[in-house]
């Protein structure tokens, strides 16, 4: 059976929540999913004057854990358009990796929160994890324009070629 591994990051719960999401269709299609966060570099001082709460009980991925799946989506929670440093932290961990060429050929796809319309969506994607998956050879699989309400300009929604997204208030 296929597993597919869902890395991200989530400060609010926003991108948890999505994760969540995304797993259920993943296993609603017939594959396995376990859902991970990345290691929080923030302090508890700091955390809670950002009156962020409480982290998930997701495990904490380690690198080597990335080279035991099939597919890997990264969950990207988007800062001043790019990827947060805890998720940046998280990809400069995987050098031996790297060095095996241990995730060369995996598929693997993002999707992100941002705070406002132009927060970053497209180039949290595509400066962000993009260096990192194209140094591991990794095969990246956008959503495209695959949704009617992607060419929808009377509402504001989520979502670009790049993966599936949210917008979402920080507090």
């Amino acid at each position: 059976m296929t597993r597919i591994a869902i890395v991200y990051y989530s400060l609010y719960g926003h991108v948890r929540t999505m994760a969540a999401e995304i797993k259920a269709g993943i296993v609603e299609a017939g594959a396995t999913c376990d859902v991970y966060q990345v290691a929080e570099t923030l302090s508890e001082e700091i955390l809670g004057k950002m009156h962020a709460p409480p982290k998930s009980d997701d495990p904490v991925i380690t690198a080597e854990k990335l080279a035991e799946y099939d597919g890997i989506i990264f969950g990207i929670s988007s800062r001043y358009g790019s990827i947060p440093a805890q998720l940046k932290t998280f990809f400069d961990s995987t050098g031996g990796l790297w060095r095996t060429g241990a995730l060369l050929g995996k598929p693997c796809a993002c999707f992100q929160s941002t705070a406002s319309q132009c927060g970053g969506q497209e180039s949290s994607a595509l400066t962000g994890a993009l260096p990192f998956i194209a140094h591991h050879g990794m095969v990246f699989v956008p959503l495209g324009y695959r949704s009617p309400s992607q060419y929808n300009l009377d509402e504001v929604h989520g979502s670009s070629p790049w993966g599936s997204g949210t917008y979402v208030s920080a507090c």
